[in-house]
């Protein structure tokens, strides 16, 4: 199944102005190998948004530029046996400082990121990695920052904290002074027999105590809480982040995932992805995603990496 394109709404094409002024970033991009991944790349650098480094077996990239007509003579290619050597070489390629942002290109997630978590030739930091969606929705007013849809499959309390502060994190980077972060949960009301809204309670609790920052928190809310502000208060409940909300926070992966891919397939929405907790941002790119989507993926991880600059060390 193909996902309807979407015409867009001017919520990307803003994130993209925004990086105008910005230089591009050193993007190490892990086996391009098919026409999706390596034309985003190339889009990308066309850009101005990336210098791509293209980490993958010489042979089998040209012959996908052959076959559809890409010219890689301008970028730098570092030619690898396998997509596993291409993954590990693109990591040693951050870690030596030649790379500033990776790009996933046809090889399997679970490939990819065990190359960025490997213990001692990672990237980790002291931050839980973590999946954001960055969802153009023509139907939201602003873009809506789906976690965990794609890392996490159930994550505990302590882990839902850190998704929390990456998400926060990269959206005060994107310019949101206080991010409003909706905790959803199938209800509103707060019961043992549901354990997400205790987790939401508590996360609640914890950004009052500054272990979650930056941020302004409600939850448990539901789906329809959290993005209608009348339908919150056709509920009775008083709060500021019912239908305004920045970052929707997923009780698992399996809801996550499955209200992205609702959004993108029902409501025409475009669905940029990254990565957050590596030392450096890390692009996930998806055959279905538009040349929109994958451009606004970049778009930021390019801020992210200038923010990085700024603060070295910040696990975003």
């Amino acid at each position: 199944m193909t996902k309807i394109q979407s015409t867009g709404t001017g919520k990307y094409e803003q994130l993209m102005a925004s990086c105008a002024a910005l230089s591009p970033v050193s993007a190490a991009v892990v086996h391009p190998c098919d026409e999706s991944s390596l034309t985003a790349a190339v889009e990308a650098a066309q850009a101005g948004l990336i210098q791509p480094i293209l980490v993958a077996p010489i042979a089998k990239l040209r012959e996908v530029a052959a076959r559809i007509g890409l010219d890689l003579e301008p970028y730098t290619i570092v030619d690898v046996p396998h997509s596993q050597a291409a993954a590990f070489k693109a990591v040693e390629l951050v870690r030596e400082g030649k790379a500033e942002v990776l790009m996933k290109g046809s090889l399997h997630t679970d490939e990819f990121l065990s190359a960025i978590v490997a213990r001692d030739s990672g990237l980790r930091t002291g931050r839980r990695l973590s999946h954001v969606f960055l969802m153009d929705v023509p139907t939201y007013h602003k873009v809506l920052m789906i976690t965990d849809a794609a890392i996490n499959i159930a994550p505990g309390l302590e882990d839902k904290a850190d998704i929390l502060q990456n998400a926060i994190d990269l959206a005060i980077v994107l310019g949101v002074a206080q991010p409003k972060v909706a905790i959803l949960s199938a209800v509103e009301t707060v019961t043992t027999k549901i354990p997400s809204t205790i987790e939401a309670a508590a996360l609640c609790k914890m950004a009052d105590r500054g272990q979650i920052r930056g941020g302004l928190l409600d939850g448990p809310l539901a789906f329809d809480n959290a993005i209608s502000a009348e339908a919150a208060r056709t509920k009775g409940i008083q709060s500021l982040v019912a239908g305004d909300a920045d970052i929707l926070l997923a009780p698992d992966l399996e809801a996550g995932n499955m209200l992205a891919k609702q959004l993108s397939f029902l409501a025409n929405a475009d669905s940029a992805g990254l990565v957050l907790g590596a030392r450096v941002p890390v692009v996930l790119t998806s055959r279905a995603d538009s040349v929109r989507a994958r451009l606004a993926s970049a778009a930021v991880a390019v801020r992210l990496a200038h923010a990085r600059r700024a603060h070295a060390g910040d696990a975003v």
